[in-house]
């Protein structure tokens, strides 16, 4: 379904200017963005995915991951197909990589705002996640729905490349409650080259969100021989320090697929060294993602073990009221 896109200004010659993420194409009339789902049609910018789901669950937060966001609930998370990067190394390339220019049927079924609400509730979720693909992508979806979940009671979820506009970051802000930026490299070659964007938006983004008080996490997913040096992770751990010392940063283990299959699987102890290199930066909460250590929160004043997780979910929760049980210390976040 066609839906006139947000976030564009109409141009002479038909053509337009897109400011949803930070490629900010001017798009030719018949022409598509980069993200391959909006396009110039007549001399209007139209998303064509509106309501077309090409994935809809129900996750744990803590896949997302967010581990200082209603920890042990449930979000309802769903995706349309498109994206503004080309990650080599994309775990959802299938429906990423996926392009309306390409795609002449419904990519996905048709579900109307009010009906991902209403299957959230049905199922005893906390939030809705806008996921598995970039959602900027299918922003104008995202927050028509975002707007109805706020009016329902559910929290609003981004998982995010963190290429948005700051056009874009206002206009979701007043119903977006946390995100997951991923954090890909500190190189703008790698940004290019990589993942066909830039690294200076991303930081930009972090930045804005933690100033406009969403909640954010980070993901970095350490690739070996590409972002595993100790001076990029340092220079990653730095950043987010200055940000915000209690910005949860989220360590994934890589595993090959999509386009690197050639690249081997992380070493194990290359991510211990950066969970050292963020605490002697001074982070105060850091995590491994894909291996099964590294998951439990520790109070930062103490050390005291306050959420003991199992991969993907909560096994014991002790912290009260948003503080240590111990020394009472607040633990950022946002608590039930």
């Amino acid at each position: 379904m066609k839906k006139e896109a947000m976030l564009y200004k109409k141009l002479d010659e038909k053509r337009v200017d897109c400011f949803l993420c930070s490629h900010r194409c001017r798009i030719a009339e018949g022409k598509f963005g980069i993200c391959g789902v909006r396009q110039n049609q007549e001399g209007a910018l139209y998303s064509l995915v509106y309501g077309e789901i090409i994935a809809a669950h129900v996750d744990p937060i803590e896949k997302k991951p967010l581990y200082h966001f209603l920890p042990g609930s449930s979000s309802y998370s769903i995706a349309a197909i498109g994206c503004n990067f080309r990650c080599e190394f994309c775990q959802n390339w299938q429906i990423s990589q996926a392009r309306k220019d390409r795609w002449e049927r419904a990519a996905g079924d048709h579900i109307e705002p009010a009906e991902v609400v209403k299957e959230a509730g049905k199922n005893g979720c906390s939030s809705i996640s806008y996921t598995y693909t970039e959602p900027t992508i299918f922003f104008e979806m995202a927050c028509d729905t975002a707007r109805l979940a706020r009016e329902s009671g559910l929290k609003n979820v981004f998982v995010t490349n963190g290429f948005m506009t700051r056009e874009a970051l206002d206009t979701i802000e007043p119903y977006l409650d946390a995100a997951n930026v991923d954090l890909k490299s500190f190189s703008d070659d790698f940004y290019k080259k990589v993942c066909g964007g830039r690294l200076q938006p991303v930081l930009e983004t972090i930045r804005l969100m933690k100033k406009k008080n969403i909640w954010v996490e980070v993901t970095t997913l350490v690739i070996p021989g590409k972002n595993d040096s100790e001076k990029e992770l340092a220079e990653i751990a730095s950043f987010l320090a200055e940000t915000g010392k209690d910005i949860p940063w989220h360590i994934s283990r890589f595993y090959p697929n999509y386009e690197m299959t050639s690249v081997p699987p992380t070493d194990v102890p290359v991510l211990r060294l950066a969970a050292e290199i963020g605490r002697e930066k001074g982070l105060n909460y850091i995590y491994l993602g894909n291996v099964s250590e590294g998951l439990d929160t520790k109070c930062h004043s103490c050390g005291e073990t306050i959420i003991r997780r199992a991969y993907m979910g909560v096994e014991e929760m002790m912290i009260a009221d948003g503080k240590c049980p111990k020394c009472h210390t607040s633990v950022p976040g946002v608590w039930k």
